[in-house]
C-alpha cells in the first residue's frame, strides 16, 4: 500500500546510495514491490472503503419475479434461540421436501427454500451457523442439481451466498457446492441464476487466498469473464465484483489470464466511459489489482483509453466509493509505467490539469484512504519531468502537503514526504548528487516543511528515517546563503540526526554521521 516503504533496502544500497539516487529514484525504484504489497493488503482499504469483501443478499436480483420485501418476511421480536429452532426445523422441511413427488411436491421445494433463504437474509440474528450444524449445505447442493427449474436454482444459489457471507469457517462450509455454483455461471443458465451464483463465488473468493486458489482450479475464470461481458448492467457489477475478489492475489496468474481475454480490456473501457457509477466502481476495482500484479495488464492499460476514463471519473465524482478504487488504480499505473507520466500525463494537455484537480479534491478530503492514495499518485508525477514539478509546485497541493507532512498521519506524512522532496531535486542519472531546485526548496522550508521532515528523521521506521535525512541533506546544501544548516539546528535536527551515532544499521549510521560531520563540524558558526 502507499505506506510501504519506498527507499531502498539497506543491504542493496552502499552506505550514501540512498541520498545520492535523489528522492525521485527512491520512489521509482521499488514501484511495483509497493504495488504487489497493496495487492495483498488492500482488503483493509477496501472496509475503509465500505465496500465488504463479502455481501449478504437481501432483496432480489434485478429481473426477479419476486417483490423485494414481503410484508411477513421481516422477523421482529424473535429471540435468538426462537430464531435457530425455526431454521433448524427448516431445514429438516428442505430435507423432506427432496424425497416428495407427485403434485405440489416442486411448490414445496420452492417455500421451503424461500423460507430458509428468508431466515439466512435477516439481518438482527446471524443464523448461518445454525443452517450449517442442521445440515443446509449438502442439501442446497442437491437443489442445485441441473434440470431443476430456475426459481429453484435461484433460491439455493441465493441461500449458499449468504451463507458464504459468514464467519471464513462457515464460508469454507460451501466447498462442496463450487462445482456446480461454477457450473451455473455457464451459457446454459439464466442470466438471474448465473449472476447469483456469481454472488456467491464472490463471497467465497473474498474469504482468502486458499479458497480463492481452489476457485481457480475449478475453472472459474472463464465463465465469470464471461459473466463480466453481460449486456445486463446489475449482472456485469455483481461478475466484476466477485472478479475483483478472485484476482486479487497475491499469486499474479490469475490477473495474467484475465487480461489475455478477448475482449476484457475493451468491456472495462466501455464500462468506465459508460457504466453507472455502480458498475465503474467495480471495474475500477478489477484494474486496481489487474496494476497491482500483471506486468502484462499495466502495458496495455495504459496505451488505452482507461488512464484518461480514470482521471475523468476522478475529477468529476464525489462518491467516496468510486474515487478510492479510481485513485488507488491510477496511482498503481503512474507508479508502474513511465508512459504514464511521459506520454499521458503531458504537461499543457486537458488531462493533467483533470488529473491534478481530481489529486488536489483528494488531499483535501477528510478520509484518510484518500489523502494517502493522492500523496502517494502526486509523489510518481513529481518524479517526472521539471515540467511535471513545476505544475505540482505551483498548485494548490504543495500548501496541501505541507500541511499534512506536519500534521497527518504517520502513512500520509511519509506519501507527502516523498512528493515534496522529489519537487526539489532533478537527479543526474548517475553517482553525483542531484541537483536542487532551489526556487522549490526555498518556497517549501518556508512553508513550514522542515519540522515535518526532521519528525520523519525520529521514526522508528528506518526507511522513514532515511527519507528524513535525504532531505535535510538537500537543505544543508542547497538553502541559499548557507543557512540551512542554521535552520536544521533551530528545529533541533541536529539532535535527530545523533541518534543515529550508534545504529544498529550502517547505512543510517554513516549518512547521518557524515551529515553531522560534514555540516556540524569544527568550523560550523566560525563565518557568522
Amino acid at each position: 500500500m502507499a505506506d510501504d516503504s519506498a527507499s531502498p533496502s539497506p543491504s542493496s544500497a552502499s552506505p550514501l546510495q540512498n541520498h545520492r539516487d535523489g528522492i525521485k529514484s527512491s520512489v521509482r525504484n521499488t514501484a511495483a514491490s509497493r504495488r504487489r504489497e497493496q495487492a495483498i493488503a488492500i482488503g483493509k482499504e477496501r472496509r475503509e472503503a465500505l465496500i465488504r469483501a463479502k455481501r449478504v443478499c437481501r432483496a432480489p436480483l434485478s429481473g426477479s419475479n419476486e417483490a423485494e420485501m414481503e410484508e411477513g418476511d421481516m422477523m421482529v421480536d424473535e429471540g435468538k434461540a426462537s430464531l435457530e429452532a425455526k431454521t433448524a426445523n427448516t431445514v429438516e422441511e428442505l430435507k423432506s421436501a427432496l424425497s416428495n413427488q407427485g403434485k405440489g411436491a416442486q411448490k414445496k421445494k420452492i417455500e421451503v427454500l424461500r423460507d430458509l433463504r428468508r431466515l439466512l437474509s435477516q439481518p438482527e440474528v446471524p443464523l448461518v451457523d445454525a443452517a450449517i450444524k442442521a445440515g443446509a449445505v449438502p442439501l442446497l447442493v442437491q437443489y442445485l442439481s441441473f434440470g431443476s427449474s430456475d426459481e429453484q436454482l435461484l433460491e439455493a444459489a441465493w441461500c449458499l451466498t449468504n451463507i458464504a457471507a459468514g464467519e471464513p469457517e462457515e464460508t469454507k462450509s460451501l466447498l462442496p457446492a463450487l462445482p456446480l455454483l461454477i457450473a451455473h455461471l455457464g451459457e446454459k443458465s439464466s442470466t438471474l441464476v448465473a449472476e447469483q451464483c456469481a454472488w456467491a463465488i464472490g463471497n467465497v473468493a473474498g474469504e482468502g487466498v486458499e479458497l480463492r486458489s481452489t476457485l481457480l482450479a475449478q475453472g472459474v475464470l472463464q465463465p465469470l469473464t464471461r459473466l463480466m461481458l453481460s449486456n445486463k448492467g446489475s449482472t456485469a457489477r455483481t461478475a466484476a465484483w466477485a472478479m475483483s475478489n478472485l484476482i486479487k492475489g497475491p499469486d499474479p496468474k490469475a490477473a495474467n489470464e484475465l487480461i489475455n481475454v478477448d475482449g476484457v480490456l475493451n468491456a472495462i473501457i466501455m464500462y468506465l466511459e459508460k457504466g453507472d457509477e455502480e458498475l465503474a466502481t467495480e471495474v475500477a476495482w478489477v484494474v486496481v489489482y489487474l496494476s497491482a500484479l500483471s506486468e502484462r495488464a499495466i502495458t496495455l492499460i495504459v496505451r488505452s483509453s482507461v488512464p484518461q476514463l480514470l482521471i475523468g471519473r476522478l475529477f468529476s465524482s464525489d462518491n467516496l466509493q468510486m474515487l478510492i478504487p479510481v485513485l488507488r488504480a491510477l496511482g498503481n499505473l503512474i507508479a508502474a509505467d513511465d508512459y504514464m507520466v511521459d506520454s499521458v500525463l503531458l504537461v499543457g494537455n486537458n488531462i493533467i490539469d483533470q488529473a491534478l484537480s481530481g489529486l488536489i479534491k483528494c488531499l483535501k478530503s477528510d478520509n484518510r484512504v484518500l489523502r494517502k492514495e493522492a500523496s502517494w499518485a502526486l509523489s510518481n508525477i513529481a518524479a517526472g519531468s521539471f515540467e511535471h514539478k513545476k505544475l505540482i509546485f505551483v498548485s494548490e497541493a504543495t500548501p496541501l502537503l505541507i500541511h499534512l507532512i506536519t500534521s497527518a498521519q504517520f502513512d500520509i506524512r511519509r506519501e507527502a514526504a516523498y512528493t515534496l522532496g522529489n519537487l526539489c531535486v532533478v537527479p543526474t542519472g548517475n553517482c553525483e548528487l542531484p541537483t536542487i531546485i532551489v526556487e522549490h526548496l526555498v518556497a517549501i522550508v518556508d512553508g513550514g516543511a522542515l519540522p515535518g521532515f526532521i519528525h520523519l528523521v525520529r521514526s522508528a521506521d528506518v526507511d522513514t528515517a532515511g527519507l528524513g535525512l535525504q532531505f535535510l541533506e538537500l537543505v544543508m546544501r542547497g538553502y541559499p546563503n548557507k543557512q540551512g544548516p542554521k535552520l536544521v539546528e533551530m528545529e533541533d535536527g541536529i539532535e535527530a540526526m545523533e541518534r543515529f551515532q550508534f545504529h544498529d544499521n550502517e547505512q543510517m549510521r554513516n549518512m547521518a554521521n557524515g551529515l553531522v560531520d560534514e555540516y556540524f563540524g569544527e568550523d560550523y558558526g566560525l563565518d557568522e
